[in-house]
């Protein structure tokens, strides 16, 4: 190997691993595990629990993404159309910026964490795409239905046995501040997962949001002011591809209609997890350049460096979910007929 092993960085490895670990159990027990008492959403969006013995509650596991929230926005009246336009523009420009990118540094690039995460946000748009697609398909073929009262969903129900087409209606009963689903037919429409490319666009979505944050502040509050980095000079592009990242995201996030739990912080963490495995493959295979000097093992303040970046993921993953918590507080009040929130 050409890469030295010393006592501190052993505590370095368990680190890295211990992070893996915990964000696996951590999945383990809020996105697999749904019969949890505390893994359940009421789709009545209430904040105080409603009676359990009610049979006209609907519970849904926390982790639920309903196939109409991919490509729906949580204004109401928008079109499908304008969320596909906004992500297949962010893919081009961001597709042009990576290939300028790849051009001027050839694909040795990839060694940052930046390319990588810029890479992920890209796969994000070009699913959602797809997705926004899928919607604008359906919505010239479906009729618009409002959800439990408030969000827009596409909806078809086949005719009955009485061989009547009714469509289907969302009543809102409120009693001692419980909102309550009185279709049966809407029960089912919301039941309907999202399916892999669904979940998957979802994990993405949230991965790419602490990536986003952690890659712009270590570049612009650490690397920037306080390191000189010899292989790359700060320019135009780069500082493009450090601000772009996180204000297409941001806007997608303000027009899209997807939940944000924390639990999926997990997928953050393994995100940079494997990014420094990867480092330490390519060390010990006999790269000797390190390009971010808080990864270099060959100090003894290493563990505390590593100690500090995987702490450091829980306020970069915070600052987006208070982000998210900030559009479903501020919006609403200030648009309260237009706007749904996103759960």
């Amino acid at each position: 190997m050409a890469l030295v092993i010393y006592w501190y960085d052993i505590v370095c490895f368990g680190i890295v691993a211990a992070s893996f670990v915990v964000s696996l159990w951590v999945l383990w027990r809020r996105e697999l595990a749904s019969k949890c008492d505390d893994n359940f959403l009421y789709q009545s969006l209430l904040a105080a629990r409603p009676d359990i013995n009610d049979p006209t509650v609907l519970a849904m596991p926390r982790n639920h993404v309903g196939s109409s929230q991919l490509w729906t926005s949580c204004w109401k009246g928008v079109h499908p159309g304008w969320l596909l336009a906004t992500r297949f523009i962010s893919f081009l420009v961001m597709a042009g910026l990576l290939w300028r990118d790849i051009v001027d540094w050839d694909a040795t690039i990839f060694i940052y964490y930046t390319e990588w995460t810029f890479m992920l946000i890209m796969v994000y748009f070009a699913l959602g795409t797809v997705m926004s697609a899928y919607g604008c398909w359906v919505s010239l073929k479906q009729p618009i239905v409002s959800e439990h009262g408030e969000n827009s969903v596409f909806l078809k129900r086949d005719v009955e046995e009485d061989g009547t087409a009714t469509s289907i209606t969302y009543k809102e009963k409120k009693s001692g501040g419980i909102i309550k689903l009185r279709s049966h037919c809407a029960e089912e429409a919301i039941r309907e997962r999202a399916g892999f490319w669904g979940y998957l666009m979802q994990i993405i979505y949230q991965t790419c949001a602490g990536a986003v944050i952690l890659t712009d502040i270590i570049f612009w509050c650490i690397i920037v002011p306080f390191l000189s980095n010899t292989h790359l000079g700060l320019n135009a592009l780069m500082g493009c591809m450090h601000s772009l990242n996180a204000v297409f995201l941001l806007l997608d996030t303000a027009l899209n209609s997807l939940p944000f739990p924390w639990f999926r912080l997990a997928y953050f963490v393994q995100w940079s997890c494997l990014y420094v495995i990867f480092q330490w493959v390519i060390h010990a295979c006999g790269f000797t350049w390190w390009p971010y000097p808080f990864l270099e093992l060959n100090t003894p303040w290493a563990p505390l460096w590593y100690f500090a970046m995987a702490v450091i993921h829980i306020p970069c993953y915070g600052i987006y979910a208070l982000i998210f918590k900030a559009k479903n507080t501020i919006f609403p009040r200030l648009f309260p007929r237009s706007f749904v929130r996103s759960y």
